[in-house]
């Protein structure tokens, strides 16, 4: 299995796709009414998906439990600034004085420019994807599994990134109250070559996932939880 794409859901896809293609630096793929893709390190084996999705009176998370954080790398008021310049703005959820800044998406979704840190000089725009679980460390084996990432230096818990030492982190940690809510963000993972997504289902099951029970009709591809209970997809196999 590989990591392949991240997941937001958003009243208007479309804006709020543009937004993140230029805070990022995504190649857009697919600019729709009701769908948004971009890409993220195009031609890099690290490359990931950022999906927007219509989901309509979405209500924004001021602490989701997936959150995007940027780099903010040697100059990191430079890029709050142009991300303020886009339509960010600034955002109190109570994080006091940190050396990072916390920052709302154009439909106020909170996220997170990150001041410079070692461990990210080979992340690119997107530093780091924290992912809020029960347990991090029993919960590595379960997401090294699902994503084929390894286990890398960084400032949570426990950091995933690609085989490849690019791109993004896969930060789990400890969550600070139990889910209660649908995630707006999340993850998908596609059987690789070989693989079948009922085989993928069945691993993650066994390794502790839940099949998510919905009422959204056929979809060709299973959603699941994690061990905390974070939703996630099986993507259909490639053909």
């Amino acid at each position: 299995m590989r990591l392949e794409n991240i997941v937001i859901k958003a009243a208007d896809p479309q804006r709020l796709g543009r937004f993140w293609a230029a805070a990022l630096g995504l190649s857009v793929l697919t600019d729709e009414a009701d769908a948004f893709e971009a890409r993220l390190g195009r031609g890099t084996p690290a490359w990931l998906d950022v999906c927007l999705e219509r989901l309509p009176d979405v209500t924004p998370q001021r602490t989701p439990r997936l959150h995007l954080d940027l780099r903010g790398g040697a100059q990191p008021d430079a890029v709050v600034e142009r991300l303020l310049g886009l339509g960010a703005a600034h955002l109190d959820i109570g994080q006091g004085e940190v050396p990072w800044t916390v920052l709302a998406d154009i439909e106020g979704n909170a996220f997170c420019v990150l001041e410079d840190r070692p461990t990210l000089a080979t992340t690119g725009p997107l530093a780091s994807l924290p992912l809020d679980v029960t347990d991090p460390l029993a919960q590595q084996a379960f997401w090294q599994l699902a994503t084929g990432w390894v286990e890398v230096p960084g400032s949570a818990p426990v950091s995933l990134q690609h085989p490849s030492g690019e791109g993004p982190l896969l930060e789990l940690c400890p969550e600070l109250e139990p889910k209660a809510e649908h995630n707006l963000i999340h993850l998908d993972v596609r059987p690789e070559a070989g693989e079948t997504r009922q085989g993928c289902v069945d691993r993650l099951i066994e390794a502790g996932a839940s099949v998510f029970e919905h009422d959204w009709g056929e979809l060709p591809w299973t959603v699941l939880t994690d061990p905390s209970g974070n939703e996630f997809c099986v993507l259909q196999e490639e053909s």
